[in-house]
């Protein structure tokens, strides 16, 4: 058994390493970002017939089996301006129609942030199954999160699966692939960081196992930038009736209003309060004064604190969404003694972690390792774009085995096998462990 594709912006090509692996053979992919080529290219060595280029300008055959693609995704993300349709890049949700339209694949996948599957976006989601099934599909949508398919990383996105409507005997047999739960530590995908030999759930507690460094919010694992500077009680208890009250309605319609100084001095009842504390608090760079009222000045949370924000313990078994550009997000280098005292727990990662630096951005490979590509992949050579080309690219896994379930529904044992090419078996296309079986 096996089946042809058409891989549309390809990337580098996480959705064409889970197809081969399972039997498929690529008949070309669109891709126009020369870096990702470069490496597509690298990894791929097909002959350059198979690039297709521009799917704004591409005309496809009806002698495809599958087309999949993931969708460029700024437009429906909550990072983005939400533009959906009217950005250049939803736009091309009419370039996928048109081309599924010519292609009429007997199935297709289509991927794309969460954000398309918010309630707010519904009726662009909508728009879009209609439109695939006016082309003649029983459409389906749903979210997966890498997490579930053993790896260490929280990335929901969401996935358009269509079944051409001559094959419904397939479709109703389609499901969406069920969570795999054989999630590692996060160390097992990290460089020079020590798996412990220690049964692995004496590393665990009821405290989280990442902190979060920000001004806007309390909890067990929250790092405050007055836990971090050296401040005073009554510092600290200003800061904190700052933080408790300036979401209160009665202090302004804002999601984090500004307070003036009579009303913290009435919030603060241990203390009296004076224009001087307030001024020591902000040459520290704790809070900023606008006009008549004050507030605090760490608020953007994606920013953190001194541009940092979450810092994920090694013994994470999860790390935050990897995107195209460098967050704010770090992985501690050590663990931290498990307790479940809270002071004790955020004054030894103070203490241990940030105190002396012992933090780090990830690294390319471990990006790669965290998306599930396998260790044969080769990255670019320049790491900020191997980066952004690994945070923008599909978990292979997660395409595995959507794939493996539309498989299973019988609807390619008809086909005759293909013969493998030499550019079809490259080493990287062997499974590993990172592409496990359920």
């Amino acid at each position: 058994m096996s089946f042809t594709y058409v891989d549309l912006f390809a990337g580098i090509g996480g959705f064409r390493i889970a197809l081969d692996a399972l039997g498929g053979q690529s008949l070309g992919y669109a891709e126009i970002d020369k870096a990702a080529l470069e490496t597509y290219q690298t990894n791929f060595k097909d002959p350059q017939s198979h690039n297709l280029g521009d799917v704004q300008v591409l005309k496809l055959s009806k002698n495809i089996d599958v087309l999949v693609g993931g969708v460029p995704c700024q437009s429906w993300s909550v990072a983005g301006k939400r533009l959906g349709f009217n950005d250049p890049r939803g736009k091309l949700w009419f370039d996928t129609i048109e081309l599924t339209k010519q292609a009429k694949p007997k199935v297709f996948i289509f991927e794309n942030v969460k954000g398309l599957f918010d309630p707010r976006n519904s009726e662009n989601l909508n728009f879009l199954k209609n439109s695939f099934t006016d082309l003649g599909y029983d459409v389906y949508a749903k979210l997966l999160n890498s997490y579930d398919f053993n790896l260490p990383q929280n990335r929901s996105r969401i996935f358009l699966v269509g079944f051409r409507k001559d094959q419904k005997q397939f479709s109703k047999l389609f499901q969406y692939p069920s969570p795999i739960k054989k999630t590692n530590l996060l160390a097992n995908y990290l460089d020079g960081i020590q798996v412990p030999k220690i049964n692995q759930s004496k590393l665990k507690n009821t405290l989280n196992d990442f902190f979060i460094l920000c001004d806007t919010r309390n909890g067990h694992s929250t790092i405050h930038s007055w836990d971090i500077q050296s401040t005073t009680k009554k510092e600290k208890a200003i800061c904190q009736a700052i933080l408790t009250n300036r979401r209160k309605k009665a202090f302004g319609i804002k999601d984090g209003n500004p307070l003036s100084f009579e009303t913290i001095n009435s919030l603060v009842t241990n203390y009296k309060i004076t224009i001087k504390d307030i001024g020591k608090l902000v040459t520290k760079n704790i809070l900023k004064c606008n006009q008549d009222k004050i507030e605090l000045v760490n608020t953007k949370n994606s920013a953190g604190i001194n541009n940092i924000y979450r810092v994920y313990l090694p013994n994470a078994s999860v790390f935050s969404t990897l995107t195209a550009t460098m967050s704010n997000d770090y992985i501690a280098t050590r663990y931290l003694n498990t307790t479940n005292n809270v002071a004790e727990y955020k004054q030894e990662f103070i203490t241990k972690i940030l105190s002396k630096n012992n933090l780090r951005h990830i690294k390319p490979r471990e990006a790669a390792r965290i998306q599930g590509f396998p260790e044969t992949f080769k990255l670019h050579d320049n790491d900020n774009l191997a980066l952004k080309q690994i945070g923008n690219a599909i978990s292979p896994p997660v395409v595995y085995h959507l794939m493996k379930s539309i498989i299973q529904t019988q609807i390619f044992d008809q086909i005759k096998e293909i013969p493998k090419q030499n550019y079809a078996t490259q080493p990287h296309l062997q499974q590993t462990q990172l592409i496990t079986e359920s």
